[in-house]
């Protein structure tokens, strides 16, 4: 009997110190001063053009793989794998990171279409798209801390005069290009968190072209649900992309300020840069709440694809304006 209660109070203990981990690891990254950063960074030099952007995304990498329980999306042991809010709020910031991963080798390095792509920043690229699960080798701590030694060659490189090998182009259609990709992602998640509550909707595939054409037939109303055990999935990963989305803006209102100015878009993207902020207010229940509609309990899905929606709008005025001559 002594030992059945001394097994117990062990077993207890356990459960208790895993809870209390869990909760530790589960504390969301605060914002950070993007300029500051840069500046530490730069020391005395004065950042030049891209420092900023290069930066940010080097910080953002290293923030998810050095907060507290490191990277945990595919740790195998316990209580990191009965974990899934911070490993959708990861997925969420590494979908961001790969975006302007690629808009940097793709776009934001290039002068042309024609031009020859950077040879730090087309190595660095791959290396963010290894599945963010697999726990064997390479693993994603390793391909990721590699991207960021190549980003830190390539920061590096735009602060000498002397190389015109590494540049990056503050242009007006570079960066649309980019911000056309966060659309789309901002597009999805606010559909995936407007479903929390289940919605009939018409069947938009192919509005707008009486020519287009898919593959399959599709009913002309569907029933849209996210599964109950996906809810918070679904929020988390929309919350840890909003907050890298929101440091990279904020990067980029410093190194396309001239551009933005020019083209007087510098307080649509500040607004934009608010609507993110707000997806990243406190939250006060221990779960996340999915109450219908206009009922007693909270939807936090709901909430938060408010600000994502309206985020993404501005996002859609904004390339429309970068557009313009």
């Amino acid at each position: 009997m002594q030992k059945l209660m001394i097994g117990g109070a062990l077993l207890l203990c356990t459960l208790l110190i895993g809870w209390g981990m869990a909760l530790y690891y589960s504390d969301e990254p605060a914002a950070f001063d993007v300029a500051q950063i840069a500046k530490t960074a730069a020391g005395n030099d004065k950042p030049v053009v891209g420092y900023t952007t290069t930066n940010t995304l080097i910080h953002v990498t290293e923030t998810l793989l050095y907060k507290p329980g490191g990277f945990i999306s595919n740790d195998i042991l316990p209580p990191f794998v009965l974990m899934d809010d911070m490993p959708a709020w990861e997925l969420g910031a590494l979908e961001m990171i790969r975006d302007l991963a690629l808009a940097m080798r793709t776009d934001l390095s290039r002068s042309q279409s024609q031009s020859v792509e950077n040879s730090l920043l087309k190595q660095v690229q791959p290396k963010f798209n290894i599945e963010h699960r697999s726990w064997v080798v390479p693993t994603p701590e390793d391909e990721y801390t590699a991207a960021v030694k190549l980003l830190r060659a390539y920061r590096q490189a735009l602060m000498d005069p002397n190389n015109q090998e590494h540049q990056f182009f503050a242009r007006a259609d570079n960066l649309r290009d980019w911000l056309k990709q966060a659309e789309k992602r901002l597009g999805s998640y606010s559909q995936r968190l407007s479903a929390s509550v289940g919605q009939d909707r018409l069947n938009t595939d192919l509005a707008g072209d009486a020519a287009a054409r898919q593959s399959t037939l599709t009913p002309h109303e569907m029933m849209i649900k996210t599964s109950w055990w996906r809810i918070d999935n679904e929020f988390y990963e929309a919350r840890g992309a909003s907050w890298a989305l929101l440091h990279f803006l904020k990067a980029i209102e410093v190194d396309f300020a001239d551009v933005l100015e020019r083209k007087n878009a510098t307080v649509s993207l500040q607004q934009i840069i608010r609507e993110l902020e707000s997806t990243q207010q406190t939250i006060w229940t221990p779960m996340i709440l999915n109450g219908s509609g206009f009922g007693v309990l909270a939807n936090h899905s709901l909430v938060m694809a408010n600000y994502i929606s309206r985020a993404n709008a501005a996002l859609i005025d904004l390339t429309e304006l970068l557009s313009q001559g």
